[in-house]
């Protein structure tokens, strides 16, 4: 029941049936109302400088963007990083250090899967999870970190930081319930809007390729994968962050007469552990220059 719900929210945002865009259109003063309620958040916070560089990335619409792997490919670049995100999914609550600047101090149940990807793709980086991202501000800082990338953090109007927002294309631009967005970009704050192709563009590799693949993925919006799929004898769907067993993994391999399982990182580091048979999508971003230059003209911005 979840997962068609799940699926239903994705099809009613990004891709409505007719039915559907009339639900959206008799739900606009919702949207209006939800807006201002939002806005006047907004208004209420005061940016608190906390002595240390902090870098949001993420999207203002509900489901994925590919911040994860930009966020990977941004805090690889600086020495004495750490990353901050709320580790949605997760088993665990309150604040944890995935990751410190030599070993990943956790597994993934306690981590979530986001998190543990950051863990194993940035190396030299802090990696904490905390519902509130102050929290996990004063300990990144405890920890010698000099910048700080928070994980869709724009929300966050109470710490002061730079916003980098990715750019999602859909035709329903309304905010929640009627569409997908959770905020507006406020005239009166400051951010800076990245544009696949322009500011970033994404690189897949598969990895360990076999006759017969069948894809299994728990990410938003899993349809956006399409573009990168070698032939595949299946597409298996879950819900986003879902947890997977090994018993339900072995039955799509057997059900699909697979010689292995296709997946993203986000569900490789889920499902490594279960030692079946795995062909990896693996996505990473190139980044241009222009991005960085942003990045290093605020930490060298006047105090």
């Amino acid at each position: 029941m979840k997962k068609a719900f799940v699926f239903w929210v994705e099809e009613y945002f990004y891709n409505p049936s007719p039915l559907q865009k009339l639900l959206s259109i008799c739900l606009l003063p919702l949207s209006w109302l939800y807006c201002l309620i939002v806005y006047s958040l907004y208004k209420s916070k005061t940016p608190m400088d906390f002595g240390i560089d902090i870098i949001s990335v993420g999207n203002l619409s509900v489901g994925g963007s590919g911040k994860t792997p930009l966020v990977s490919a941004l805090a690889a670049q600086y020495e004495n990083a750490a990353i901050i995100l709320r580790g949605y999914g997760r088993a665990s609550q309150g604040m944890h250090v995935v990751k410190d600047k030599t070993q990943i101090l956790c597994d993934v149940s306690m981590s979530g899967d986001e998190a543990m990807i950051y863990a194993r793709k940035v190396p030299n980086a802090i990696v904490i999870v905390s519902e509130d991202r102050v929290t996990g501000i004063q300990k990144a800082k405890e920890m010698g970190a000099k910048i700080i990338f928070l994980d869709d953090a724009y929300s966050k109007h109470n710490i002061k930081k730079l916003d980098l927002l990715i750019d999602v294309k859909t035709p329903n631009t309304a905010c929640l319930p009627s569409g997908p967005f959770r905020e507006r970009v406020w005239a009166e704050k400051e951010c800076v809007i990245l544009k696949e192709d322009l500011d970033f563009k994404r690189v897949v590799t598969l990895k360990d390729k076999c006759d017969k693949m069948s894809l299994v993925t728990a990410i938003a919006r899993p349809g956006r994968l399409d573009k990168y799929l070698p032939e595949v004898v299946n597409k298996n769907y879950f819900e986003d962050h879902h947890t997977f067993v090994k018993e339900e993994l072995q039955e799509i391999l057997e059900r699909d007469f697979a010689d292995s399982l296709l997946v993203t990182y986000k569900d490789f580091v889920k499902i490594e552990a279960f030692e079946l048979p795995l062909s990896l999508l693996d996505l990473e971003m190139q980044v241009e220059k222009k991005v960085f230059e942003l990045i290093d003209n605020y930490r060298n911005r006047p105090i």
